[in-house]
């Protein structure tokens, strides 16, 4: 991932590559530089490198992953919903993602491992930032401290992450030797919640806003995105009155918009939509995103990884807002966009739509498809692929040829949790505040749902939080939102199931299991409530460090 401005990032992608680096087999809490700092931290054109370096975090996010190097790489990012009701990795039961949920959660997982290393590797890059940058005199005030702002915002993100999925994890803001590292002690989850509070606060004044960064700055934190993240970490104490304030201010600076077609604001084509206000950034040749390639179909040469459950299809309403049903006569199994939310075509590919010219077959009766749902081949588990981060018609390699950023707040979810925090605060709900938060989310031009009229808190909440599903779909938040709502064990519970095929000859032959609606058999998940809310530390850390262990 290079996140900068466009003068710098090929010569900060292959400098960092060496400025920074980290042990592998401790809590990764002391970088070791290759050049002297006395040497390194003099002038602004270095520390512009330095905070280069730590947008861009340790590892490379760029290209082909085979795992998540980072909470904002898009392999992180958008995997992450195979953990929920949203998706299915195609890889199978065993993927490390479906066993977060499905009742086999070890601290041996794999994945959560690397959510961890790349927390706090960041977090040592961002120690050794802020202890040298005050050195530099060359600098500004004005410009350090917006610098000193950026990087608490970063270092806070990550705390945030820790205290969300961990809980009570180490709390460090300073280097520290292998020796300290491997002896460092966990603090209670509500000191980092509040030390990510206080950070996020004093870097706000800091930071510009949205619309004061210009082109070339793309990437850099703006004042909006720490508001974001502030309101997040509200949201998930149920702070909901200070989360209203905080979302309220966002929406009041009237920097950011819905954009009115839904579809672009997740291509290369219009990845700097006022509707994106934190994006992880890509460059097409030098740090591409390879998400295409895990997303599209066989026939398209994909792998086919990325597969949207039933579940998910299922949560877009028909085009007059009313709840979709098997039974409603508008359901047409042969046609599953038909009379639907227009996001489900902007999000899904189902059995007979086409993309890119070609035509995504998965009925177990088309044997010969290179994309027939199947349980073995590299094709879909689900009946479904995603399509919500390719373009159509790409004609370059969705390896190294493809630069689409991958928004990680927009200003959709501003307006979706300011309703929500309204909601649950207990203030009164108007129509006045539904047509300002999520009608104007469903309105957008090319979406153009019809607006909510309920105003009855115990019945906006189901209506809020499906649109919420929705709206973020394949995000990377809806595990997130399961956790903090509180229903995360009665959500990931029991059968899941992909499309329906009702008129198959082979379907009953076919599936694992069979439905009343001739869905897919897809997967069981078992989450186990009062276990598996917070992760456990990785072993490979608390074999080292017996202080670790939960």
């Amino acid at each position: 991932m290079i996140v900068q401005t466009n003068l710098i990032k090929k010569i900060c992608f292959s400098f960092f590559v060496l400025f920074f680096f980290a042990c592998e087999d401790e809590l990764n809490l002391n970088p070791k530089n290759q050049y002297a700092n006395e040497s390194f931290w003099t002038n602004e054109t270095n520390a512009m490198l330095a905070l280069t370096g730590v947008y861009r975090g340790p590892i490379s996010h760029a290209g082909t992953q085979t795992k998540p190097t980072d909470w904002w790489s898009y392999y992180g990012v958008i995997l992450l919903e195979h953990a929920t009701d949203n998706a299915y990795d195609r890889r199978g039961d065993n993927s490390n993602f479906v066993t977060i949920t499905n009742g086999n959660l070890l601290a041996n997982n794999s994945y959560i491992l690397e959510y961890w290393k790349s927390s706090y590797k960041r977090v040592a890059i961002c120690n050794d930032f802020l202890e040298n940058i005050i050195q530099v005199d060359e600098i500004n005030e004005t410009t350090k401290n917006r610098m000193i702002a950026e990087v608490k915002f970063i270092r806070a993100c990550q705390y945030f992450y820790l205290s969300q999925f961990w809980g009570s994890v180490p709390l460090v803001t300073n280097t520290l030797t292998p020796d300290e590292a491997n002896q460092v002690e966990k603090v209670d989850r509500s000191t980092i919640v509040e030390f990510v509070i206080k950070e996020l606060n004093e870097a706000v004044p800091h930071l510009p806003r949205y619309k004061d960064i210009p082109l070339a700055e793309s990437g850099r934190a703006s004042r909006q995105a720490a508001l974001g993240f502030l309101g997040r970490i509200y949201l998930a104490e149920k702070r909901f009155t200070e989360a209203s304030s905080v979302y309220k201010e966002i929406i009041d600076y009237n920097d950011n918009i819905i954009d009115p077609d839904y579809r672009s604001i997740f291509l290369a084509e219009n990845e700097t939509s006022a509707e994106n206000i934190f994006s992880v950034k890509y460059l097409e040749g030098d740090a591409p995103n390879s998400v295409q390639l895990y997303s599209y179909p066989s026939i398209l040469q994909g792998f086919s990884l990325i597969n949207p459950l039933g579940s998910l299809a299922e949560s877009f309403e028909f085009n007059d807002g009313t709840p979709f049903s098997y039974d409603d006569p508008r359901y047409n199994s042969r046609n599953l966009s038909e009379n639907r939310d227009p996001r489900f075509s902007y999000t899904l590919l189902a059995d007979g739509d086409s993309f890119s010219g070609q035509k995504f077959i998965t009925h177990p009766d088309s044997i010969n498809s290179k994309d027939v749902i199947s349980y073995a081949n590299q094709a879909t588990r689900t009946g479904y692929a995603c399509i919500k981060f390719c373009q159509e018609f790409f004609s370059g390699d969705p390896r190294n040829d493809y630069g689409a950023d991958v928004p990680l707040l927009r200003y959709a979810e501003i307006l979706l949790s300011y309703l929500e925090a309204k909601l649950e605060a207990g203030d009164p709900i108007t129509q006045e505040l539904l047509d300002q938060t999520i009608n104007k989310v469903r309105g957008r031009e090319s979406v153009n749902m019809p607006s909510v009229t309920e105003t009855d808190p115990d019945l906006l909440r189901p209506l809020l939080r499906n649109e919420r599903r929705v709206e973020l779909a394949m995000e990377g938040l809806r595990y997130w939102d399961l956790l903090r709502w509180g229903i995360i064990g009665e959500t990931l519970q029991g059968d899941f199931w992909g499309a329906p095929y009702p008129d198959s000859q082979r379907y009953a032959t076919v599936t694992k299991k069979i439905d009343s609606n001739a869905r897919w058999y897809v997967t069981s998940k078992n989450f186990r409530v009062g276990q598996d809310e917070f992760w456990p530390i990785p072993e490979s850390e608390s074999n080292i460090n017996p202080k670790l262990i939960q």
